[in-house]
């Protein structure tokens, strides 16, 4: 079985920076795509960061320019550097991968997220 677990969350003033992690452990053939999302009580979920196994990206504008998705493969593990934080951006940070773990079998996964508090 594959198991996505997020870190790094934490409570911040505005201005500050976090970076979260997500690693993905188990039966692991090879991890595609990757991305984060984040859901605020009241508001639908956000995708806001993705990286393809190629290492492209994508970004809400919300978070461009001040957010980074990088990744290290080895680790199997997925970063979001997040600067200049804004009390917008309070919220709780899923990450998803998309994972191959045979052949022929590839599925999505999410961890249990991970706490951002922004504060003003």
């Amino acid at each position: 079985q594959v198991q996505v677990v997020e870190s790094g969350g934490g409570l911040v003033q505005a201005g500050g920076s976090l970076r979260l992690s997500c690693a993905a452990s188990g039966t692991i053939f090879r991890i595609r795509d990757m991305a984060w999302t984040r859901q605020t009580p009241g508001k639908q979920r956000e995708l806001i960061a993705q990286i393809t196994s190629g290492g492209s990206t994508n970004y809400a504008d919300s978070v461009k320019g001040r957010f980074t998705i990088s990744r290290d493969n080895a680790k199997n593990t997925v970063y979001l550097q997040m600067n200049s934080l804004k009390p917008e951006d309070t919220a709780v940070y899923y990450c998803n991968a998309r994972i191959q773990s045979t052949n022929l079998v590839i599925d999505d996964y999410w961890g249990q997220g991970t706490q951002v508090t922004v504060s003003s």
